[in-house]
């Protein structure tokens, strides 16, 4: 077995970029190697400097990736992040560390070029907790049983004056990237989607060889606006008696007012042949049970951990985003190793403002920078934690002063996977 230290983790070059893939492919359990031409693709993604491989005898044995991103905080401010992607290790080298040096190296490069945090959406959950990661925003996908929903078969287009139209990935391609910059300025927990991703989800790149098309659909209110888009597929499955069993796949659904999303979803439910729509992921708090007649006809098929979010800068971190009530709040965050560990006065204004700086005061409450992550987005409440143990009060009641300080009325969502 080779030793830890004759195991090389660096940057690749563009050289390596195959032999890279090649190993990304084999820990995803996908087909090693790739057609020429999806290769060629994939190379988009690829920046010199960060994309990182762990070496031994020549092949690359690990794999590591990251990019630049913009995260949208509570009150729809934005901050950099260092996003976290392409993590693997070959089931050879397992539990050498190789994770470790490839995270350590990019968590103080994203901290030398002034990242506020660093993000990933993780595969296994025990994973990353490790490395000041907590899961700050979680996902629900519901399965509608159509015939169940209480819709009225007779109509499905929108009751406001609006209307809903298919189009072409082109008109995806010119529509969908200022709608999704409209919502993503107004949700927490969502990230920015660069004109690549717009090529890839419509297929003007091709990622994967067996790309199927989807339809898409957008929605525009009674003024013209296009407030809403969706994309989805659908198969082609019927049983007994000539009976129609299909199902509809959501691969995503923006809508910028309730008025958009519910004329999608109520065109999604009035689709010939369709008896079936899966959701996709969405919202913890999604507003699509409401609008059926019988919410119970969509039920939770997957509810899960989702955003994952490791800080780098507590002060930068805390100012960034607004607060729910005036107040104060001195935190004493454990950040072994790391850069985040001190002690800080969060005051928060009238106006939802807030100023962090380090203090030697005493500390109100005690938590883990993970624990920390998992509080920001205003996903989570200390008062849980505290009685899960996470949290620990230094002050009576300084829980749920932090509740109120940071939670917020809407729970985050992150729309993306990447």
């Amino acid at each position: 077995m080779t030793s830890r230290a004759d195991i090389d983790v660096r940057p690749i070059d563009e050289t390596e970029f195959a032999d890279w893939q090649r190993a990304l492919n084999t820990g995803f359990l996908r087909e090693p190697t790739l057609f020429q031409e999806i290769l060629d693709a994939r190379r988009a993604q690829f920046t010199p400097g960060r994309s990182l491989g762990a070496f031994d005898g020549g092949r690359c044995v690990a794999t590591f990736r990251s990019f630049a991103q913009e995260l949208t905080v509570v009150g729809g401010a934005t901050v950099a992040a260092d996003a976290v992607s392409n993590v693997t290790v070959t089931a050879t080298h397992r539990r050498r560390g190789l994770l470790t040096r490839m995270m350590t190296r990019d968590l103080a490069a994203a901290r030398e070029r002034g990242d506020v945090v660093a993000t990933l959406i993780a595969a296994e959950y025990p994973i990353y907790g490790r490395y000041g990661f907590g899961p700050a925003t979680s996902t629900t996908e519901w399965t509608i049983d159509v015939p169940r929903a209480g819709l009225d078969p007779r109509w499905a287009g929108p009751e406001d004056g609006g209307r809903v139209d298919l189009v072409d990935a082109e008109d995806v391609r010119k529509l969908g990237p200022d709608l999704h910059e409209r919502l993503r300025r107004a949700q927490p927990g969502a990230v920015g989607r660069d004109e690549l991703w717009w090529r890839i989800t419509t297929g003007a790149v091709r990622f994967h060889p067996t790309f199927q098309e989807p339809y898409y659909v957008v929605y525009r209110s009674a003024g013209g606006e296009v407030e809403g888009m969706a994309a989805y597929t659908a198969d082609d499955n019927w049983g007994d008696g000539k009976q129609p069993l299909n199902t509809a796949r959501v691969k995503w659904l923006i809508g910028v007012t309730p008025a958009a999303e519910r004329a999608l979803w109520r065109y999604l439910c009035s689709i010939d042949w369709v008896v079936r729509v899966k959701t996709g992921w969405r919202a913890p708090d999604d507003l699509l049970p409401h609008f059926l007649p019988d919410p119970r006809a969509a039920a939770v098929t997957t509810h899960a951990d989702w955003l994952w979010v490791r800080i780098l800068d507590v002060v930068r971190a805390l100012e960034a985003r607004t607060y729910q009530v005036a107040g104060s709040l001195v935190l004493e965050v454990a950040d072994a190793g790391g850069p985040a560990g001190g002690r800080y006065r969060l005051e928060a204004a009238a106006d939802g403002t807030g100023s962090c700086a380090r203090t030697a005061e005493d500390a109100d409450l005690v938590l883990d920078v993970a624990d920390l992550a998992t509080l920001w987005l205003g996903d989570e409440s200390a008062v849980r934690l505290a009685a899960l143990g996470r949290v620990r009060e230094e002050r009576a009641g300084a829980a749920r002063q932090a509740d109120a300080l940071l939670r917020t009325s809407r729970r985050p969502w992150c729309p993306d996977l990447f």
